[in-house]
């Protein structure tokens, strides 16, 4: 690769924030930590690509819009165990961009 990739220009300036919080101001350090933590969400975002993650999971019911409706009108019903399933594995592919250390996530995985 004759040049970095756009994760890696996120990473760099993400690490260079996270070394230079310290040497800032309380307020200013706060706000390179935020900062830092977008450029950690977006790198994960156009890694993962969540919204590939979720199209591809809702598919088979006519994707997320389709089943936002069928919920509402009751011609699908949250119980269902394939429709659980791909709105498990749509809501895992988003914390796992948004919150990878969220608690729970690993156990997610697990049963997706």
């Amino acid at each position: 690769m004759s040049h970095p990739s756009a994760v890696q220009l996120l990473e760099a300036v993400r690490l260079f924030l996270k070394e230079a919080e310290a040497a800032l101001p309380p307020r200013l350090g706060f706000h390179a930590r935020v900062a830092g933590n977008v450029l950690g969400i977006v790198s994960r975002e156009l890694e993962a690509d969540p919204d590939r993650a979720e199209a591809e999971a809702l598919a088979a019911f006519g994707g997320a819009a389709a089943v936002c409706a069928g919920l509402r009108d009751g011609s699908l019903s949250p119980a269902d165990p394939p429709l659980l399933a791909a709105l498990t594995e749509a809501a895992v592919a988003r914390l796992a961009v948004d919150n990878p250390r969220y608690p729970t996530l690993a156990r997610l995985k697990a049963q997706s």
